[in-house]
């Protein structure tokens, strides 16, 4: 069986340098922003490093434009996007499909997450391992899957737990300690 040719596109959006992959069946990789071209790339390419650089195919296109937005704040749904995914483990494919119909704004746990696939709390490890080796972070949208009590979990993007929290923000969700109930009288 012939290796699978990959194609990729480094891009700037309002919070930095992104990569994106693909192949002729959709795409295989996404990088979330760092602060330069080179980083991004170089973290691509860890992973692709066979890539080539291209002109993106219309579909590749139409996602570029998706991740601009969702950048700048604005609501996006990425779940229409054809992706390859035919690297990866059947359960692992599970997994990304029941993550990619959380929609923009909403959070689950990784343990939600495990039961609504019909596994026990004990798959909730599964699900967590599924979402630190998620090939297309935000496309399919591991940012919104969280520890349990609504804690924010691990993110291995560059950034990590920090950049889950300015991810989720964008969209409207905010975790952390409530508000408190009662307001101080300044004295």
């Amino acid at each position: 069986m012939g290796r699978t040719a990959h194609q990729y596109l480094i891009f700037d959006t309002a919070a930095g340098f992104c990569g994106i992959a693909w192949s002729a069946r959709g795409i295989t990789r996404f990088q979330l922003p760092t602060k330069s071209a080179e980083a991004t790339e170089r973290l691509l390419l860890r992973r692709l490093p066979e890539a080539k650089p291209q002109e993106p195919p219309s579909q590749v296109v139409e996602a570029v434009a998706e991740v601009k937005r969702y950048f700048e704040g604005k609501e996006t749904d990425f779940s229409g996007l054809a992706l390859d995914l035919e690297e990866q483990d059947a359960l692992f494919k599970q997994i990304y499909a029941a993550t990619r119909k959380i929609p923009w704004g909403r959070t689950t746990t990784y343990g939600a997450l495990a039961k609504e696939l019909g596994a026990g709390p004990e798959a909730a490890r599964d699900v967590g391992q599924a979402m630190a080796k998620n090939p297309v972070a935000l496309i399919i949208p591991c940012h919104r899957v969280l520890a349990a009590g609504g804690k924010v979990g691990g993110f291995s993007a560059p950034g990590g737990a920090s950049t889950k929290l300015r991810m989720l923000e964008l969209e409207g969700v905010h975790i952390g300690p409530p508000e408190p109930a009662q307001q101080s009288l300044g004295f």
